[in-house]
């Protein structure tokens, strides 16, 4: 993985909504980095903001069930600390993540996981409060259906080139997909922009026109 620029990064992109995220990102032409809107939190109030770790898998029909999970364990193993599981599934059928997925991601301080695919036990990880977001659900087991291929290499989802180390950042709106090169960059835009909307947000609860408050503060 690229070196990081700042360890604060993942901590601060996680008080930005992704809203400001795409609004900054739109006015420095980066206009497809928002994941598809299918892919939703499990529940509403799942947010997370880290380090892209990709990984890529396809069905399967059978083979070796011992070398599939000794496989899918050692992807779980290498995501690092800070970092967000992304999984494109290729795949409509089964569960590619669950509880125990994400109690060992959690316990080493991973900080999420978007799965262009499904999850099982979605009650425990909502208890859990492992911010988890994927495109649908089911109960059905991954073991004889799909298994994961690689890891660690880039991966598209709707459009959206996810590399290892570019920035996640999800929330009830959906995902954002934040190039780790303009990371930086974007993350200083948007604590601005955020500054700027605080004061549109308090000037029209005050009773200031719409119109009023975007020619005083440019923004709205």
């Amino acid at each position: 993985m690229a070196a990081r620029r700042a360890d604060t990064l993942p901590r601060r992109f996680a008080k930005i909504y992704t809203a400001a995220v795409t609004d900054v990102m739109d006015e420095m032409g980066l206009l497809r980095q928002t994941l598809p809107p299918t892919i939703q939190p499990l529940s509403p109030g799942m947010r997370v903001a880290g380090y892209a770790f990709p990984a890529r898998g396809r069905p399967r029909k059978n083979g070796p069930r011992d070398e599939v999970i000794r496989r899918f364990l050692g992807m779980l193993g290498d995501v690092p600390r800070d970092s967000v599981l992304v999984i494109q599934a290729n795949d409509n059928v089964a569960a590619h993540f669950g509880e125990l997925s994400a109690e060992s991601l959690r316990a080493r301080k991973v900080r999420g996981a978007v799965i262009d695919g499904s999850t099982r036990d979605a009650a425990s990880i909502v208890r859990l409060g492992f911010p988890t977001f994927v495109r649908f659900r089911t109960p059905q087991d991954s073991l004889p259906r799909w298994q994961v291929t690689d890891w660690g290499q880039p991966v598209t989802i709707g459009g959206v080139r996810v590399a290892l180390g570019d920035v996640i950042v999800a929330d009830l709106d959906g995902g954002v997909v934040v190039p780790r090169k303009v990371a930086h960059d974007v993350l200083l835009r948007c604590e601005k922009l955020v500054g700027t909307e605080n004061k549109v947000r308090a000037a029209v609860k005050r009773g200031v026109l719409p119109l009023e408050a975007y020619e005083r503060y440019g923004a709205f």
